[in-house]
Parts: structure tokens; sequence; C-alpha cells
């Protein structure tokens, strides 16, 4: 048996999640786990604020133990990781959260590692991560675009800003690789990282490749 991996958007944006579909498509192979994408009905247009984060948390949950039987890790795909830890406790399967995931895989891109966020609000939240996961000293900064979630289907502002923030995260805070901080730009990496010169990390890719790593050990 192959296995599946439920990919969750927490918000109920579909384009998001369709965005996260095509971004992890690389990553299904003939044989291998199924990688499913779904939005969270019920979940905001965007997770902008810890209101957003503690409203989805229990559903997220309610989505888990209705899918373990069928499903072999899930990924928690918003950059806040909303609700991983409670996920964590309601099932006996793997759970990953693209924050975490998306970080850990920046720290063997080089020294340091900035994040691009969407909204300067979101930097608070990043941070007190950061410093929960323990990863100040390896930390470079968190700079915004000023664009929300379902602002972010205007591909030339958007990118025009990611790679405006990229570029000051790697010359003003010397950061040495870049992750973006919203699944919802999971279509500009390759753009961004060209332009800016240093690694980007597509969190829901990182995640969604240590939930294949853990899925087809598991199988073993």
């Amino acid at each position: 048996m192959s296995g599946r991996i439920l990919v969750i958007n927490p918000n109920s944006t579909q384009v998001v999640t369709d965005h996260m579909d095509a971004a992890v498509a690389p990553l299904r192979t003939q044989g291998g786990p199924a990688i499913e994408c779904m939005s969270l009905p019920d979940g905001p247009p965007g997770i902008e604020s810890q209101a957003h984060i503690e409203s989805v948390v229990q559903p997220i949950s309610r989505v888990i133990l209705e899918r373990e039987a069928d499903v072999d890790a899930f990924v928690i795909a918003c950059y806040s990781d909303p609700g991983l830890q409670a996920a964590r406790e309601a099932t006996k399967r793997r759970v990953f959260g693209i924050a975490e995931c998306g970080m850990l895989s920046a720290l063997m891109l080089g020294e340091t590692f900035g994040v691009i966020s969407i909204l300067a609000g979101s930097i608070p939240r990043h941070l007190r991560y950061v410093r929960a996961l323990g990863l100040n000293d390896r930390f470079a900064g968190d700079m915004a675009i000023g664009l929300g979630v379902v602002e972010l289907s205007d591909d030339a502002k958007v990118l025009e800003r990611m790679i405006g923030v990229g570029k000051r995260l790697r010359d003003e805070c010397g950061a040495h690789s870049a992750v973006m901080g919203c699944a919802g730009m999971a279509r500009f990496k390759t753009r961004v990282e060209e332009a800016i010169g240093i690694s980007v990390v597509e969190p829901c890719q990182a995640a969604v490749t240590m939930a294949l790593g853990a899925v087809l050990l598991s199988n073993k």
C-alpha cells in the first residue's frame, strides 16, 4: 500500500489550495503516496490574525479525526501552523506544519534565514514561533510585502514586492536563504529565487517532502 498524505489549507480560499496543489505536484510519483490537498470550508478567507488561528484549531482536528483511517500523514498548510500541537495530540498519525518544516529546511541552505511575510501583523507571531523553536541565532529577519491572502491574485504586484523584500532580507539582514511565509505564495518560488540569488523555501513543498519520507519509511 503506497499511502496517502492530506494537505489541509485552513482557509476557505480555493485558489490558494490550487496553488498548493500545483506546488506539490512534482512530489507525486507513480506508485508513491497519494498527495491530496483540501480547503477548510468553514475557515476564514485567509489566516491573518490570532483570532483566525484560534478559530481553525478545532476544525483542523476534526478533519484529522475524520480522515485518519485513510490518511498516513497530515500537513497543516498555513505558515502560522494553527493547531499543530492539538492535531498531534488528536491522532497517532504524523502531522507536519509548513512553518516548522520550512524553517528547518532553510537551516540546511545557509547559516541564516529570513521570512517573506504577507502582512506586518504576521511578523510578531512568526517571531514568537522562531523563539519557541530555539532558532533565534540562525534567524536573520522577517519582512512583509503588505498584501493579504486574498490580494495575492495580482501576480505582477506580488512578485515585485516579494523580490524587493527578498533583496532587503539578503542585503540588510544578511539572510542566506528565505522562507515564503504564506502558502498562497507557492507559485512565485522559482522567480523570486532567480531574482534575489539566494535559496527560497516553499514551505508546503518542505512539509510534504518530510511527510513523504515518514510515510515511505513507515511502509517498509
